[in-house]
């Protein structure tokens, strides 16, 4: 499966192109969601079915946390629509807003997880 994971990946991101260029018109945007899907799905399952990803725990975690940071990088680019030419006060505004979403679904995630841990250890 390992050798298969770039191959995999790869399939992965040319479906990512192509939903983000299905997206680009009302006429083909549901062939673009449906890229999107398949390629979300092919990345899903190709990392989940890696043998080292257990194993390898701290690799995985640092390359999540990189893939992780390049994501809210893009979404604040991209989707918050911040750039130089909005006003500095906009820019804070929605960084501040992304930033606490950020810290209460990761905390909200942890609390979760850790409160579970510990009534199945009893």
């Amino acid at each position: 499966m390992v050798a298969f994971a770039p191959l995999a990946y790869l399939v992965a991101a040319i479906c990512f192109i192509m939903a983000l260029r299905g997206l680009s018109s009302p006429e083909t945007s549901r062939q673009g969601n449906n890229y999107g899907i398949v390629g979300m799905v092919i990345a899903i399952v190709t990392t989940l079915m890696l043998p080292g990803l257990i194993s390898g725990l701290s690799l995985t975690l640092i390359i999540i946390g990189i893939a992780a940071t390049i994501q809210v990088l893009v979404h604040l680019r991209y989707f918050l629509h911040l750039d130089l030419t909005s006003t500095p006060r906009e820019n804070l505004v929605a960084i501040v807003f992304t930033a606490i979403l950020i810290v209460l679904m990761v905390g909200g995630s942890f609390w979760i997880m850790f409160d579970l841990h510990s009534r199945m250890a009893m």
